[in-house]
């Protein structure tokens, strides 16, 4: 078994719980470190904690480094699903080579409750309230599962998930053993670390000095009934859904919390993911009607058939050079974009930062992978989901015009300015757009 152990007090007091038990379950225990490359030397300092500790107890130590940063950049993601993501592709990577057959993380009842409520705060159904899995099963995605995994393991578990993060720190006290703290834990700029630090204890002073123990509950509750419906799902969804089509007439013979399920787990087998609103568009279709739902997918009801198709995204590619000042008719969008210098920016949407009037911008439809950060929102997103989300199907959603510099993509239609490119002080460039026939 691999445990993963950062250096912080959470995986060291998991690996020496670990070695504790290990004579008497007869584990083989190696120890597993990512270091994410995020403070630098820090980092480093963790990473060399880490293989000290291995070789004090004749540990094998398989380790790795990545560049959480440049991967976040890379693919327009926060620092913290960045890193999380690196992590679980590196454990999926040793579970899948068969270096280690299970992996442990020192995942507490304390991350338990911070999820679940940062999931309950986001909008979440049961499966959300479900909160981290005890296990997590190795599959061409890693997924939770509450079943017992297959005997080959394959798997990563938690086994602390139950125990308080205090409790781990006082038994570190008692056995004398250090571990290293790391800085970015405190920093408010992360909304777990938010959740840790300020709401969770307001909730404890004020509203419940149990709040960390009823969350987790909550969480165990909900993971039962997740459990339960699963097997109930497998067993009905045949009757309803066939060759990408919902049966409305059988459909509509089960309550309304099962037509939900039946349907989310009819998309899901066609590795399309909806949300709630999704969900309730498609159950509410009337016939010869139509639902535009993510990742480029339209239901269609016909009759008593409710059917998924996946919409062709590829549509003619155009692209115009628009100078600075200056102004180009988009003909395939029926409409004019305009740049225009102005002196004053006035925290407007819609006004770029001048430095882009020495670079080439360009006037082009979006394409597959193009990602957008509007304002006002915390993250960028794909410019498909944007348009998606608007309800923009068809040809118009395929020929949506974008403004682009380079491979950023730094103007969208109807979004305005990607956010870190808003003009801030001073001048900047105004984009406009006018239909063409007012001309």
């Amino acid at each position: 078994m691999g445990i993963a152990v950062s250096g912080g007090a959470d995986s060291v007091a998991l690996l020496r719980l670990m070695l504790e038990l290990r004579p008497e379950i007869g584990l083989v225990v190696s120890v597993v470190h990512l270091n994410h490359k995020l403070r630098g030397a820090d980092s480093d300092t963790d990473e060399g904690f880490v293989r000290e500790l291995a070789e004090k107890y004749g540990l094998a130590l398989i380790s790795d480094s990545r560049d959480v940063k440049a991967y976040a950049a890379q693919n327009k993601v926060g620092i913290e699903a960045a890193a999380r993501e690196l992590r679980y592709e590196y454990f999926k990577r040793l579970l899948a080579s068969g270096t280690c057959d299970r992996i442990a993380t020192a995942h507490t009842l304390d991350d338990q409750a911070e999820t679940l409520l940062l999931k309950l705060a986001r909008g979440a159904g049961t499966r959300g309230l479900a909160g981290i899995y005890p296990k997590l099963a190795l599959s061409s995605r890693l997924s939770a599962i509450s079943k017992p995994a297959t005997p080959r393991g394959q798997e990563i578990v938690r086994p602390l998930l139950a125990t308080h993060r205090e409790d781990l720190r006082s038994y570190l006290a008692e056995i004398n053993q250090t571990w290293r703290e790391d800085s970015s834990n405190r920093d408010l700029r992360h909304t777990r670390n938010r959740i840790r630090h300020g709401i969770l204890p307001r909730f404890e002073r004020h509203v419940n000095p149990s709040v960390h123990d009823a969350l987790a509950e909550t969480a165990e509750i909900a993971r039962g009934e997740e459990e339960y419906w699963a097997e109930e799902i497998a067993r009905l969804l045949p009757q309803v859904w066939r060759s990408k089509a919902l049966n409305c007439v059988q459909l509509e013979a089960f309550p309304l919390a099962l037509r939900r399920r039946l349907e989310r787990a009819a998309a899901e087998s066609l590795d399309l993911t909806m949300e709630f609103r999704h969900v309730e568009e498609v159950l509410t279709l009337r016939p010869e009607s139509r639902a535009s739902l993510p990742q480029g997918w339209l239901a269609t009801r016909n009759g008593d058939l409710i059917r998924f198709h996946e919409l062709d995204e590829k549509a003619s590619d155009y692209q115009y050079v628009l100078a600075v000042p200056g102004k180009v008719a988009v003909l395939e969008s029926q409409l004019n974009v305009e740049a225009v210098l102005v002196n004053d920016a006035d925290h407007r949407e819609d006004i770029l930062e001048s430095s882009f009037a020495q670079r080439e911008l360009v006037v082009r439809n979006w394409r597959p992978g193009d990602r957008f950060w509007p304002a006002h929102t915390r993250e960028p997103k794909k410019i498909k989901e944007l348009l998606q989300d608007r309800h923009i199907s068809g040809d118009q959603k395929r020929g949506w015009p974008v403004i682009a510099s380079g491979d950023e993509v730094v103007w969208v239609r109807g979004f305005g300015v990607r956010r870190d490119f808003r003009a801030k002080n001073g001048g900047g460039i105004l984009i406009r757009e006018s239909p063409i026939y007012e001309e």
